[in-house]
């Protein structure tokens, strides 16, 4: 059976995410088809979609590398989410429906629940579900697509930082929902851009840092399971 290209490409860019692909090395369409268990068909596919994403570039003599990016283009992405994500919150505060809003307070009381015990595993997660549901919610696939790529290479770049203070962070994650629910774009907006704005100084490069780095690949493609 043949696997599909975009289970391969998901799994080579979770790869590279996590540092199993480090920044630069070569990625040889034998070597890749032989680690996911798959035909070098789909890698070739993979590749070109990595590299439209800006995870891989082809260098001369060298073929397909994992891509190398500057400080610069990294603090630009935190810039390019300080303007999406409140433009998503807008949108959402306009088109949301009774089910995204059910999910996003369902969250906001769990994650509150957890700040208070202390769960930083768990508020981890519950705040990605929480973004990607409020994004979900503004009804624009674009936007979404944009924002999870975004999330995607800021996950590569930066080490985060656990809040300070976990009980203010979903306090400000209720205030946002508040808004959503009343249909105040403006206030949605606003709230998101200061949230944003915040946990931007709990990012960290991870530009040089090994200890950062996971070395075995988690994702077999060619195989049963939830995963892919």
């Amino acid at each position: 059976m043949r696997v599909p290209a975009h289970s391969v490409c998901t799994a080579i860019r979770d790869d590279i995410v996590a540092g199993v692909h480090e920044r630069g090395s070569r990625l040889t369409e034998e070597l890749l088809a032989r680690r996911y268990g798959v035909s070098r068909v789909p890698v070739r596919e993979a590749l070109r979609t990595l590299e439209a994403e800006g995870f891989v570039v082809t260098r001369r003599h060298a073929g397909a590398c994992v891509a190398e990016p500057t400080e610069q283009e990294a603090a630009d992405l935190l810039e390019m989410r300080l303007l999406l994500e409140p433009l998503g919150a807008s949108r959402a505060a306009q088109r949301r429906t009774e089910a995204h809003l059910k999910v996003l307070r369902g969250l906001v009381r769990l994650g509150q629940e957890r700040a208070k015990q202390g769960n930083s595993d768990d508020l981890r997660s519950l705040g990605g579900w929480f973004h990607e549901t409020l994004i979900q919610a503004s009804g624009s696939q674009a936007l979404a697509s944009t924002l999870t790529q975004l999330r995607q290479k800021i996950a590569w770049m930066y080490v985060v930082e656990a809040p300070a203070d976990p009980v203010e962070l979903w306090a400000q994650h209720g205030a946002i929902v508040d808004a959503v629910a009343r249909g105040d774009s403006e206030r949605a907006r606003a709230l998101t851009a200061a949230h944003t704005e915040r946990s931007r100084a709990a990012h960290r490069l991870r530009f040089g840092t090994g200890a950062d780095r996971v070395r075995t690949s988690q994702h077999p493609v060619n195989v049963a399971g939830p995963r892919l």
